[in-house]
């Protein structure tokens, strides 16, 4: 077992805690970055979608496993950072621009849309982000004039520097550069007072506003840090797809994106890579399944979903921590062995002296 010896209050908020996670982390960035090498053609697409859904998965983490705010609507934000970007790269603006001016509307319209859902908790504020994402999709069918209807839109390939990014391997290395960008920026926010705000919001409300934290500030920056971290990784799903079309963002993608954090882990940055691993290859394995089980079975309207709703049932129900939370107990079992006590991660009801206020 590990013990951290503290000497500095500046060490609680250091990015690398110990010199084994500069060992580990070291090998894992040498392992991404020569998958390459190594990977096909077809592994090396699905591994980059793994990466596009992880940056997706930092921004809802934000929002729902840090501040505590329920959203069954982020394929609406995912599907304006891609059109937003596809439009503009069509109408000639520069990629980083373009991309950039997508990820800042996104933030723009999730800060909007937070003004109204703050008067809403829990399951009212988990409808009202859904009927946002009917209502984008709809505005997406009827608005053929930008995007193009169930026509679609071509997405413009992205050139950065005269150098054209479609090709798999570089947009394999784009997508991972901007998801380590994205992790970097989205640990500081953590570390940072208006992280600590967004904390002490989803722990107590009543707590965190006698601390003189302002709710409704706190709450709209995590609405519209959330939506931008989406939007961008929008843009990215943008370039995988291709072209765009209404029927890639449905509540279904809400939905994947909500069992990513859910089962990856709540609260855990560590969650959103475990959870887009699962995501992002779960569907070549039900497809796979498919090949491989009875008609009867495999012809079933629907799958897909109901797969993904039974498996985001069963973790809340016997692994609520995630994926990420078992690792942690398995790693703490063999560091106590033969110690180890079997109530050790015994759930037990707590709750603070003020959530009796309710």
């Amino acid at each position: 077992m590990r013990f951290i010896r503290r000497t500095d209050y500046e060490q609680d908020i250091n990015l690398v805690q110990h010199k084994g996670h500069v060992l580990w982390y070291g090998l894992l960035l040498l392992l991404v970055f020569s998958a390459p090498l190594w990977l096909d053609r077809f592994l090396l697409g699905e591994f980059t979608y793994v990466f596009i859904y992880a940056i997706a998965g930092l921004g809802l983490m934000l929002l729902v496993g840090y501040t505590g705010l329920v959203s069954l609507g982020h394929a609406a934000f995912l599907a304006i950072g891609a059109y937003v970007h596809a439009f503009l790269l069509g109408h000639g603006w520069p990629f980083p621009l373009s991309m950039l001016f997508a990820t800042g509307f996104s933030a723009l319209v999730g800060a909007l849309i937070a003004i109204p859902a703050l008067r809403m908790t829990g399951i009212y504020l988990a409808v009202a982000t859904l009927a946002f994402a009917v209502i984008v999709e709809q505005v997406l069918v009827h608005w053929e004039a930008v995007t193009g209807g169930f026509r679609g839109m071509a997405v413009p390939k992205p050139v950065l520097f005269g150098i054209n990014f479609s090709d798999p391997t570089l947009f394999y290395f784009l997508s991972l550069l901007l998801l380590l960008v994205s992790l970097v920026l989205v640990m500081n926010i953590l570390r940072s007072p208006s992280g600590r705000a967004m904390t002490a919001v989803r722990d107590s409300e009543t707590s965190a506003e006698s601390m003189g934290i302002h709710l409704a500030g706190t709450k709209t920056l995590a609405f519209a840090l959330s939506a931008g971290f989406t939007g961008l990784a929008g843009a990215l799903f943008a370039h995988r797809l291709t072209y765009l079309a209404p029927d890639a963002f449905t509540i279904v993608t809400s939905i994947q994106l909500l069992l990513m954090v859910v089962v990856g882990g709540l609260g855990s940055l560590h969650g959103v890579v475990f959870g887009a691993l699962f995501v992002g290859l779960l569907p070549q394995i039900i497809a796979i399944a498919r090949d491989s089980a009875p008609p009867v079975v495999a012809q079933i309207p629907g799958l897909e979903p109901a797969v993904f709703g039974l498996i985001m049932i069963l973790f809340l129900i016997y692994e609520p921590l995630g994926i990420y939370g078992r690792w942690q107990k398995i790693r703490q079992f063999f560091e106590e062995f033969p110690l180890y006590r079997r109530a050790t991660h015994r759930r037990q009801k707590t709750f603070l002296r003020t959530e009796r206020l309710r």
